[in-house]
């Protein structure tokens, strides 16, 4: 099993959201990188924090596994979606998805927070310049940030 860090603005997308959804396709993301992981390591039965990001209280927030590996992210077809890529098509995707599942809130830990943790100090989060939306977590550093919430995974 692996762990990563999906980043998400709440004001769009939540982890309220997500738990009202229980099961929702992660869509959107647009950054070969990021894409890249998703499709070539994300596997069902992968955990990954929910990350608020662009907003008043940034930081981790919840729980969610990976339920569906890669598929392409319909979104990209869609003229009227904001992720429409006219460079995609249906024969060849350029942008996939996978679909989360609701797992548990956690205790919100800021991003202030992990920064001050000198054991997260290699988490890509608290890197200059790295702003990707999908990040990998080691298990160290998904442990360390489990206690920070002071919760357990149920």
């Amino acid at each position: 099993m692996a762990y990563w860090l999906l980043k998400t603005e709440p004001d769009t997308f939540s982890i309220d959201t997500l738990k009202q959804q229980k099961v929702s396709c992660w869509e959107g993301v647009r950054n070969y990188q990021a894409r890249n992981m998703m499709r070539d390591e994300m596997k069902v039965g992968d955990l990954a924090f929910i990350y608020h990001s662009s907003c008043k209280d940034v930081g981790v927030v919840g729980i969610a596994e990976v339920v569906k590996e890669a598929y392409p992210d319909h979104f990209q077809f869609d003229p009227e979606s904001d992720y429409f890529d006219p460079k995609s098509s249906p024969e060849n995707p350029r942008w996939i998805m996978v679909d989360v599942g609701y797992k548990q809130h956690l205790s919100y830990v800021s991003l202030a927070r992990i920064k001050a943790n000198p054991a997260l100090d290699d988490m890509p989060l608290v890197k200059k310049g790295s702003r990707l939306s999908i990040m990998p977590v080691t298990e160290m550093q998904w442990n360390e940030i489990l206690a920070m919430s002071e919760k357990r995974v149920r």
